[in-house]
């Protein structure tokens, strides 16, 4: 009998409780019957389009840069290195021209 591996640490070493399995290094519980859970924030941008990590994203307007008298101006380009549950700032970005910064995901769009 063959078990998946863990799901969150790639463990080989699962074993079954019941209906649950259980990795024993991670201590992580799931049953194999029910779909997984997406772990990724659900972000959208301006037009309603889901953002993932790796995503290319354009500004839809003039941004102030916080602490800075920089703007970065509308229709810069931006790649998406890694989305945080964030209340402000949901995209951790590298921006063309700015280097790496937050981004609201409001004020961009998919590329």
């Amino acid at each position: 009998m063959s078990l998946p591996a863990c799901p969150k640490c790639n463990s080989e070493y699962v074993y079954q409780d019941q209906e649950m399995l259980i990795c024993p290094e991670c201590g992580y519980e799931w049953n194999p019957s029910e779909e997984p859970e997406d772990d990724t924030p659900n972000v959208k941008d301006a037009n309603g389009t889901r953002l993932a990590e790796g995503d290319k994203v354009t500004l839809i307007k003039d941004l102030k840069v916080k602490g800075s008298s920089q703007v970065l101006k509308i229709g810069t380009k931006a790649l998406i290195k890694r989305i945080v549950d964030g209340k402000d700032h949901q995209l951790d970005c590298r921006v063309d021209g700015a280097g790496e910064m937050m981004v609201t995901a409001a004020f961009v769009k998919k590329a």
